[in-house]
């Protein structure tokens, strides 16, 4: 439910509810179809997200793990009841489904992320199981966290493919479930923004350490793309946002429109759509994380991670971006040195994007 003041209990989706909304106008009719029964899909989701707000733990592993522990059910295209049908548990052989696997190995890669450069283990810091639905819904064009789980569609094969396909949209997506278990940014505004902002820049990350390329050799554009990989891509369109570039993941497309993204605060979304702009007005910080990244030497998910990692513990639930500029200069300062290089950097980026 969204009110004037936030959203209770809001559904953590991959795809803006304004994308849907567009590929649901669109000419085609099995686009308009899909994404009609989509926007349905997700009404149910976020139903389903009420009902485990008054019991957050059903479908948490009720013993902690010492170490990643995943499970991924398979929803047969159904959207409830979740998880669906168990298809592989921790230390499985793969299972064949190509979706189950990607799950599998993506929370994996996620988790080691979390625990071996900023030693969290898993969401919770507290070794909560990993747990995943695949096939979720009928061509359904997203990925959500609930939380509870993580729930993937298979895409519908004209705009968008499977979700499990993109190791960044994993990442984002279960890092809404480390900031629900710190700072619990509320999910509307600026709050809700920065909410999508963390999200974006540890999915960002995770794929770029999987890779093991330093930060010079990832200032590639494709590097700095959220979903760039389950996209199908064409002359105007080449991912859901950009990091890099906020505003040009796509640009008159005859499904997506044009990104709405801003990359600085004089474009600054005031409208109520997309709950107060968390989608859209991401593309500030996240625009700031990537200047900063670039300013800082090495690989971005070392100094500028551990950065912006420290910053998320540090927040409350109703920071804005001034609060977030503001502590991010300040834990730069702590962890490499007040007027040192990284915080001149942090500093600079926030100033660019006219934050501070």
């Amino acid at each position: 439910m969204c009110t004037q003041t936030g959203c209770r209990n809001p559904l953590h989706c991959i795809v803006p509810p304004f994308i849907l909304e567009n590929m649901a106008k669109s000419d085609n009719t099995k686009v308009r179809d899909f994404a009609i029964k989509n926007l349905a899909q997700s009404a149910a989701a976020r139903a389903t997200r009420e009902i485990l707000a008054f019991a957050p733990n059903l479908l948490i592993s009720a013993s902690p793990a010492a170490s990643r522990y995943r499970l991924v059910y398979d929803m047969r295209g159904n959207t409830s009841p979740l998880p669906g049908i168990l298809k592989r548990s921790e230390g499985d052989p793969a299972s064949g489904d190509t979706a189950v696997d990607e799950a599998y190995r993506y929370s994996g890669n996620v988790y080691d992320f979390y625990k071996g450069k900023y030693g969290r283990n898993s969401l919770d810091g507290n070794g909560m199981t990993l747990v995943s639905s695949v096939h979720y819904g009928h061509s359904y064009n997203n990925a959500f966290w609930n939380g509870s789980q993580m729930s993937y569609g298979d895409g519908d094969g004209i705009v968008f493919s499977r979700f499990t396909k993109s190791l960044d949209v994993v990442g984002h997506e279960l890092t809404h479930g480390v900031v629900q278990f710190t700072c619990n940014l509320e999910y509307s505004r600026q709050p809700g923004a920065l909410n999508e902002h963390f999200a974006d820049v540890f999915g960002v990350l995770v794929k770029q350490w999987r890779m093991k390329k330093p930060l010079s050799r990832t200032m590639i554009a494709k590097m700095w793309l959220i979903g760039n990989d389950l996209i199908v891509t064409a002359p105007t369109r080449k991912a859901i946002r950009s990091m890099s570039n906020p505003g040009t993941a796509y640009t008159n497309d005859p499904y997506l429109g044009t990104d709405p993204q801003p990359k600085h605060m004089s474009h600054y979304y005031a409208g109520s759509a997309d709950s107060y702009g968390v989608h859209i007005n991401s593309g500030i910080p996240n625009h700031a994380f990537y200047l900063a990244a670039k300013g800082i030497s090495g690989a971005a998910w070392d100094k500028p991670g551990k950065i912006w990692y420290k910053t998320m513990l540090a927040l409350t639930r109703t920071s804005d971006f001034d609060d977030c500029a503001r502590a991010s200069i300040a834990m730069a300062g702590s962890l490499y040195g007040v007027g040192g290089a990284a915080q001149k950097a942090v500093k600079k980026a926030w100033k660019t994007v006219g934050v501070i």
